[in-house]
């Protein structure tokens, strides 16, 4: 049987951990180097889209006795993350930014959304979700929403 833990703030979700922590990076490491030329173009979306996830996986959160509210923030943190994934490319391929730097971080937006979608999937499996009140939700622990 699995560990369960409860999950009381969107902060206790791991995917929402790893997103922040990585918007982090990015914002300090790739933004900061990116041409003058980019700052109101790929430097600005760029900053919207890492910036969203995390925010609509709290935002998400906050609706999850909802199904079908959690699921549409869910998929929303999706696309941003895919959006971001372009924007690093683009880093890396135009610019020629860090490089290595750039495909660890692609590595980690791919872990997120696979985090994301086992979320998803997860989330659709507990039966009665209204039924637990917000401090009571149960969740698997890292290993669920891992890989």
């Amino acid at each position: 049987m699995e560990n369960k833990i409860r999950i009381k703030s969107f902060k206790d979700l791991d995917v929402y951990q790893t997103s922040y922590q990585t918007m982090l990076i990015v914002f300090r490491e790739i933004l900061s180097v990116l041409p003058a030329q980019e700052k109101f173009d790929l430097c600005n979306q760029l900053s919207r889209s890492i910036k969203a996830a995390p925010r609509l996986i709290a935002e998400g959160f906050a609706k999850r006795n909802q199904k079908l509210g959690f699921q549409k923030y869910l998929y929303d943190a999706m696309a941003e993350n895919n959006e971001t994934i372009v924007g690093l490319e683009q880093c890396r391929d135009l610019y020629n930014i860090k490089p290595e730097l750039v495909n660890k971080l692609i590595d980690k937006y791919d872990k997120v959304s696979r985090q994301l979608y086992k979320l998803l999937v997860s989330w659709d499996n507990i039966k009665n979700v209204k039924r637990f009140t917000p401090n009571e939700t149960p969740i698997d622990t890292e290993k669920r929403f891992t890989n």
